[in-house]
């Protein structure tokens, strides 16, 4: 639900109303601002008048088969859904009564608080109300009335008000009296509310115990005022420490205030100094990098200027040569072209032979690199640098064992080598180089270690886990470098031998039938094992268990083959 007007300026007149005295805030109403008239309390324990609760919005809250007392006579009412308003201090939701909010209880004592407060502010005499001639004096709690000294003395004579108390005006306005006025029912105005019905937990009227509470537990005021005053003592007891544990909270909610306030403050200055140290680095940075640049700028003009002088000089004798060639050979006659042959085509083939350097082309310039670590700077991780030369990802190569065969569990590299436009090596590291490697069966990656050596070299080391094909991927700046992508054949892990290096299985067992070779050779008269000579021996040593030929060789022998176990068993006897 959301807060109403009425509620916000309520607040707003709370706090205004927090300067004045003490009093002065209990009799004002926080919404009108003030006095209160016909003050009524609300369950939260603020008071507002009749006529500002009047002008509440109001809403409807749904309630099922709930009893909620309301009214002064403590009436029960049912409802699937109740009236409901805001408070506009604390924004409670209260419980509008059947009657309206007129049926919400009254603050007597706020409202004899505001009659007290009205009585002081008078600048002015009050005239008797009985009399209306002489001056009052007095006032009578009962009746409400203001007396002079006759009539008072008249009104305690009488029987009928013979017990009313009546109290100097002087007192009241000065401070030392109190005014309390008797509680009229509102269903009998003429009868005060002096019982209590235990039954209903109500005030009630003298009328009220013979009408609707005849067969109820009813009581004067003063017999049960004890009991249910020593009850809300208790809870007032109960309820006390609550202020001092509240206080301390916020108490504490100030200190971290205070603590927030300053932290901030401190912040803020380690974030204004880091700035400005850190504008200042990149100033440097940027002066750095502009000094180098004009350096870079001069060099490049004087190779340039230097380059001119060179091939104007060239150019010059280049025209010379050609000039009194041409002109030989146009005018001469045929002795004085032989005659000087010998130092014409001399000169002609020295001026071929010199060489010269062409322009510098657009890759032999250099560029600014934003993205670029250029190290520290007073503290300061800065970036942007100067390239001069930029790698080549078709002039990469890739060397080393690892590139075409690996072992399986065994750790395996190969080197990639960057080099510039011109096929030079770059000599410097920190180029965005990206390896993948995976399996083409499994399409499962292996992980890759990248050994930056920062002279234009980088070590790739993988470590396949299963023996297969491989498929690796090698780019530098996104782009694939020589021979990538390429094929990587993973071999399994080396398998010993567990059979015997033997000539036969005739020889080795002593003649026995049963014993079989991985080579699978037999011999005649019901022998299951290889003899020399016959069908499929290999002719020369070799493994009972696989048939390899090699001592020094891996057992290719299938790992959970019957027929290998059946000769390991065999063999071994």
């Amino acid at each position: 639900m959301s807060v109403s007007q009425e509620g916000l300026e309520s607040k707003a007149s709370a706090l205004s109303l927090s300067s004045e005295s003490p009093r002065s805030c209990r009799t004002k109403c926080l919404v009108c601002r003030n006095f209160y008239t016909n003050p009524k309390l609300l369950p939260c324990l603020h008071t507002f008048c009749l006529e500002c609760l009047s002008g509440l919005e109001q809403f409807s809250v749904p309630q099922t088969g709930r009893e909620v007392r309301s009214g002064c006579e403590g009436s029960l009412v049912c409802s699937d859904s109740r009236v409901c308003i805001l408070c506009p201090a604390c924004d409670c939701e209260v419980y509008v009564p059947t009657a309206g909010v007129q049926g919400l209880t009254t603050n007597y004592l706020i409202q004899n608080e505001v009659l007290l407060e009205s009585l002081k502010r008078l600048d002015h005499k009050l005239v008797c109300d009985l009399c209306n001639d002489g001056d009052a004096e007095r006032r009578c709690h009962v009746c409400s009335a203001n007396l002079c000294d006759f009539c008072s003395k008249a009104h305690r004579r009488q029987r009928a008000t013979a017990s009313h108390n009546t109290v100097a005006l002087k007192d009241l306005q000065s401070g030392t009296g109190r005014i309390v006025q008797p509680i009229m029912c509102c269903a009998h105005p003429s009868e005060e509310l002096r019982l209590f019905c235990e039954t209903c937990d109500c005030l009630v009227c003298r009328d009220c115990c013979l009408v609707g509470h005849h067969d109820h537990n009813c009581d004067f005021i003063a017999n049960v005022i004890n009991k249910h005053g020593n009850s809300i003592k208790q809870l007032l007891k109960q309820t006390q420490p609550r202020i001092g544990a509240l206080q301390e909270i916020m108490q504490k909610i100030h200190s971290s205030r205070q603590i927030l306030k300053e932290q901030l403050g401190k912040i803020t200055e380690e974030i204004n100094s880091f700035t400005e140290d850190y504008i200042r680095a990149l100033e440097k940075h940027r002066n750095r990098l502009l000094k180098e640049l004009e350096e870079l700028r001069v060099q490049k003009e004087n190779s340039l200027n230097l380059q001119q002088i060179q091939l104007e000089q060239i150019l010059a004798d280049v025209k010379t040569g050609v000039d009194f060639t041409d002109s030989l050979l146009t005018n001469g006659s045929h002795g004085e072209i032989l005659l000087t042959k010998c130092v014409v085509v001399n000169r002609l083939k020295q001026l071929n032979k010199i060489s010269y350097s062409t322009p510098p082309g657009e890759d032999d310039w250099f560029w600014f690199q934003s993205q670029e670590r250029a190290g520290q700077c007073d503290g300061f991780e800065v970036f942007g640098i100067i390239a001069i030369k930029t790698v080549d990802p078709t002039k990469c190569i890739l060397q080393g064992e690892g590139l075409q065969v690996a072992q399986q569990d065994q750790p395996s590299a190969f080197i990639l080598v960057c080099n510039d436009q011109s096929g030079k090596q770059m000599g410097r590291g920190s180029e965005s180089v990206r390896v993948s490697i995976f399996n083409k069966n499994k399409k499962e990656c292996i992980k890759t270690t990248l050994q930056d050596n920062h002279d234009g070299t980088y070590r790739i080391t993988y470590t396949p886990r299963t023996s297969g094909s491989y498929v690796a991927w090698v780019c530098v700046n996104g782009q694939h470098v020589q021979g990538s992508p390429f094929t990587i054949t993973v071999e399994s892990r080396f398998r010993e031998h567990v059979g015997i290096f033997h000539c036969c299985t005739f020889c080795s067992s002593g003649g026995q039938k049963d014993v079989r070779c991985g080579c699978k050779g037999t011999m005649p008269g019901g022998f299951q094992g290889c003899g020399h000579g016959h069908k499929t021996h290999p002719g020369q040593p070799h493994w009972s268990c696989c048939g390899n030929l090699s001592k020094n060789s891996e057992c290719s022998a299938a790992l959970n083959g019957s027929l290998y176990q059946n000769l390991v068993r065999t063999v071994a006897l």
